[in-house]
């Protein structure tokens, strides 16, 4: 038993060491050239509008579900103005950086993983070793700029269509007037909820490059090999999101109190 658990710490240790070592390859390459804009923009389209219906969907119903519970909550106090002040701090702050990683990282990362791990069963990367072509520059870097992007757009787009969902349940269901929902709104738009509802997607977006693309370069053993990748690309970039946002929430709210 000892013996399994020091395997698997080992083991453990030697991947995080791997992902680190691959991930500072990908930052680096972004410095260098030829730079592949052709690939980085099809990719900013891929990853943008192919994921800005699932994006869109999860902030609607996000919003609505989370301000019908708010509003039946504050009623009881009669505090149902309070409603637009409570709802953008949950979603600017939390829950659109949060949901929208998770969703991109279900959808993106999978895809990406698959694309590599093929490409690497079938020896297209080693093909492209021979023409001269470096696989980190060609097929990493470009996703890699593309997520930095492309979801802090989509977050700031689910933020937005929660907040119009919160406002449809508070003047057609709480009775809670326009003017009043959108005051409360602007009254939490402050510079500190704003900076981290940016810089969570920020950072999500290099987990997902990273895990994505390192487990696509490291797949082994043909298309079992790759559907073992894809699967545990989505793992652990969903709950790396989740551990980095609760560090990332614990920092900078200690930094930025006076700015919240």
């Amino acid at each position: 038993m000892m013996r399994k658990i020091i395997r698997g710490f080992n083991s453990f240790v030697y991947e995080i060491d791997q992902l680190s070592r691959f991930s500072a390859k990908m930052v680096m390459s972004i410095f260098g050239r030829p730079i592949y804009l052709a690939d980085t923009m099809e990719q900013m389209y891929l990853i943008g509008v192919g994921s800005l219906f699932l994006v869109a969907l999860t902030g609607i119903f996000a919003g609505q579900g989370l301000a019908l519970q708010f509003s039946m909550e504050l009623a009881d106090f009669g505090s149902k103005n309070y409603l637009g002040r409570i709802l953008t701090l949950a979603i600017v702050r939390e829950l659109g950086p949060v949901l929208t990683g998770l969703m991109i990282a279900a959808r993106v990362a999978a895809g990406i993983t698959a694309e590599i791990g093929s490409m690497k069963s079938s020896h297209q990367l080693d093909a492209l070793q021979a023409f001269g072509v470096d696989p980190i520059r060609k097929l990493a870097t470009p996703r890699l700029l593309a997520l930095i992007v492309m979801v802090p757009v989509l977050t700031v787009i689910s933020d937005v269509i929660a907040i119009v969902g919160g406002w449809i349940i508070a003047v057609f269901i709480s009775n809670i007037t326009s003017t009043t929902y959108i005051s409360a709104v602007n009254a939490r738009l402050t510079f500190g909820n704003v900076f981290i509802g940016l810089l969570k997607p920020f950072v999500f977006a290099f987990i997902i490059a990273f895990v994505a693309c390192y487990k696509g370069f490291t797949t082994k053993g043909g298309t079992k090999g790759v559907g073992r990748s894809t699967n545990e690309s989505v793992v652990i970039a969903s709950i790396s999101i989740l551990i980095v946002n609760f560090i990332i929430t614990k920092v900078v709210f200690s930094w930025l109190k006076g700015y919240l």
